[in-house]
């Protein structure tokens, strides 16, 4: 938006046309969801707490849970309204590729505001039935995947890539729909189970969406592409501002979700963000690199998995309790250490999945 006007000033003051640059959009895109969730982030515990909109906790968990009982939630609708704003603010709105995350995103953050709402306003704690939270996830993601295919200029954009393989691209034709859909669907659950302890989730969205907006510099700049070796996406670049803006608002957030929280964000903001990121991961042709990275989401999801699957072959649980988080805590850790342990893996991980834009 602001773009748009920028770009009309440089006709009459040169300096204006400063704010082409993506980097310089891009740190005002931090700039502006973190201090959105900084200045917005009181007032909003403030009107959850007035309404009594809070946590219910399970006491079949952990007992250092019950006292998070009452803490607000749906604080995600914080983020993702910060992420929103400043998307709308600095990036290029003529490009397809801002729209199709930007709605991917609002959309799965409206399947998680239903579920949350039943939840802690109706106090239904079945939330939105299981079926229809997946059918909606389902016809929003798949809708999203069918749009890329049939919009794609170029077979590159629909490829398969393998990291740390040079010169190796798979043409999948109608099976990247299949990819895309499973890769938008299973983030976003994958980043939902992970949103068990505070801080937990969002810095290692944080830190994947920052790594994720530098595979999109890479792939929407030629020379960067070519000199890689990565596909060149033409428009993907304008994407380093939404990842951008998820960086700054998550910041943001965890100034009030570190531990101990003062806010939880929800399934409006768990969902979403998942979700935000695979489609990042799928435009800019970095699936599996997605998986290196956020190999927390990975870990957190295969637990559940596991346990379920062994309970209902065996009867017997692999773990004290899932998702894993819960387990190391049952194990006696305390939860600010199994936080922070998860943060440094999710580092170590980021820095693998970077490696590969050189490592072909």
């Amino acid at each position: 938006m602001l773009l748009i006007l920028t770009d009309w000033l440089a006709q009459f003051y040169s300096p204006f046309s400063v704010f082409s640059y993506l980097t310089l959009r891009a740190i005002l895109g931090v700039l502006t969801a973190l201090v959105f969730s900084l200045l917005l982030g009181p007032v909003m515990i403030r009107k959850l707490v007035d309404a009594q909109i809070g946590q219910a906790v399970r006491d079949d968990g952990p007992q250092s849970h019950l006292s998070k009982s009452g803490t607000p939630t749906m604080g995600g609708a914080l983020i993702i309204s910060a992420i929103a704003i400043s998307t709308l603010l600095w990036a290029d709105l003529s490009n397809r590729y801002v729209w199709v995350v930007l709605l991917v995103t609002l959309l799965f953050a409206a399947i998680g505001w239903v579920d949350d709402y039943r939840k802690v306003v109706e106090k239904n704690s079945r939330g939105l039935p299981a079926k229809w939270k997946y059918f909606w996830q389902s016809v929003t993601g798949g809708g999203a995947a069918i749009f890329l295919y049939f919009s794609a200029p170029s077979l590159a954009e629909t490829s398969l890539i393998i990291p740390f393989i040079k010169d190796f691209t798979w043409e999948m034709g109608l099976l990247f729909v299949v990819l895309t859909y499973f890769v938008i669907v299973g983030t976003s659950n994958a980043v939902n189970l992970t949103d068990g302890l505070d801080g937990l989730a969002i810095l290692p969205t944080v830190l994947v969406g920052s790594a994720l907006g530098v595979f999109a510099y890479a792939s929407g700049n030629l020379q960067f592409a070519d000199y890689l070796n990565i596909p060149y996406i033409a428009g993907a670049g304008e994407l380093v501002v939404f990842c951008a803006t998820i960086a700054g608002a998550g910041l943001g957030f965890l100034w009030f979700n570190t531990y101990p929280a003062q806010v939880f964000m929800g399934d409006v903001g768990s969902l979403a963000l998942g979700a935000a990121l695979g489609v990042v991961a799928v435009i800019v042709r970095q699936e599996i690199v997605l998986f290196i990275m956020g190999g927390v989401f990975v870990m957190e999801t295969l637990s559940v998995i596991l346990q379920v699957s062994s309970f209902k072959l065996t009867g017997r649980r692999i773990f004290r309790m899932a998702p894993i988080h819960h387990h190391f805590e049952l194990k006696g850790w305390p939860e600010p250490r199994v936080i922070v342990r998860f943060w440094i893996i999710t580092v170590v991980l980021v820095l693998i999945g970077l490696s590969t834009l050189k490592l072909r």
